[in-house]
């Protein structure tokens, strides 16, 4: 196969991907058809029977068009410009690095669903546990149990999918479990994600647990520059630290070089200082 009937097939594939990703499509109401009008016929046969739905999977724009997305619409536009000018050893280049771009977008959207979706679960699942749910709703709980098991295994094997699909089951399980009181406790974790937000609570003097990447344009954000910040360590040949804490919440774990804005990191205590609290944004 030469390079040039290589780069159509990718091509097309890449605009067919973000077509599907731009268009709204809706179901197909067969009974608006004229089919006599078509010459068609239809059988019952041939209506669909109807699919349960899989959990919504509500992604956030800042999620969806992340940097992963938008590196391979630009690749893309590349690819494009160099077939047009019949350049197709470059278009071909251009095409499968696009290509490889829209593979990482899919990981890391996957990734970061899944991880907000077991922080939700973990949230109420420790919740149940506090007000004997395992005593006083044992089978909701036992079912509750078994999902969040295998959440976390999934999370260790960074199997996304079956991370979001157990985090989802626990939070079915438990939906109607009540405390002593009749309080529903942190049921509002199991509403549609929203950004995870700071789970711990200031402490008057003590350096921050979290911090938020920003815009590497405008602070230089990476492990080694957060590291030697004197808020965090003061010495950014600390920075490992900050990585090994947080390896698995970057979209690619072996590469320390890669964190994006918005995400969150832990802050691990490096000599025992205490630590509480979102680090604000008031200076560095």
């Amino acid at each position: 196969m030469n390079r040039k009937s290589f780069i159509l097939p990718v091509l097309l594939l890449i605009a067919v991907i973000g077509f599907a990703q731009e268009a709204d499509f809706g179901e197909t109401d067969i009974q608006g058809i004229d089919f006599e009008a078509t010459g068609m016929e239809i059988q019952e046969s041939d209506v669909p029977e109807p699919v349960t739905q899989e959990p919504e999977r509500v992604i956030p724009s800042s999620i969806l068009n992340n940097q992963y997305y938008l590196q391979s619409i630009r690749l893309n536009e590349q690819a494009k410009e160099a077939f047009e000018e019949g350049d197709y050893d470059a278009s071909a280049s251009y095409a499968e690095r696009a290509a490889e771009y829209a593979r990482l977008s899919d990981e890391y959207v996957n990734m970061r669903l899944a991880e907000t979706a077991f922080a939700r679960a973990h949230s109420r699942y420790t919740w149940a546990g506090s007000v004997g749910a395992a005593t006083g709703y044992p089978t909701q709980y036992r079912s509750a149990t078994t999902a969040y098991n295998e959440a976390v295994a999934a999370r260790q094997g960074e199997n996304w999918n079956t991370v979001f699909d157990s985090s989802n089951r626990v939070l079915a399980a438990l939906a109607d479990v009540r405390g002593p009181g009749g309080e529903a406790g942190s049921y509002a974790s199991a509403l549609p994600p929203k950004p995870v937000q700071s789970t711990t609570t200031p402490v008057q003097g003590a350096l921050p647990a979290q911090y938020t990447v920003r815009q590497w344009n405008n602070t230089g954000d990476c492990f080694s520059t957060i590291a030697g910040w004197s808020w965090v360590y003061g010495d950014a040949t600390e920075w490992r630290r900050l990585y090994d804490a947080n390896k698995f919440k970057i979209p690619d774990p072996n590469n320390p070089h890669l964190i994006l804005p918005g995400m969150i990191l832990d802050i691990p205590s490096l000599h025992g200082e205490t630590r509480s609290g979102m680090w604000e944004p008031s200076g560095n």
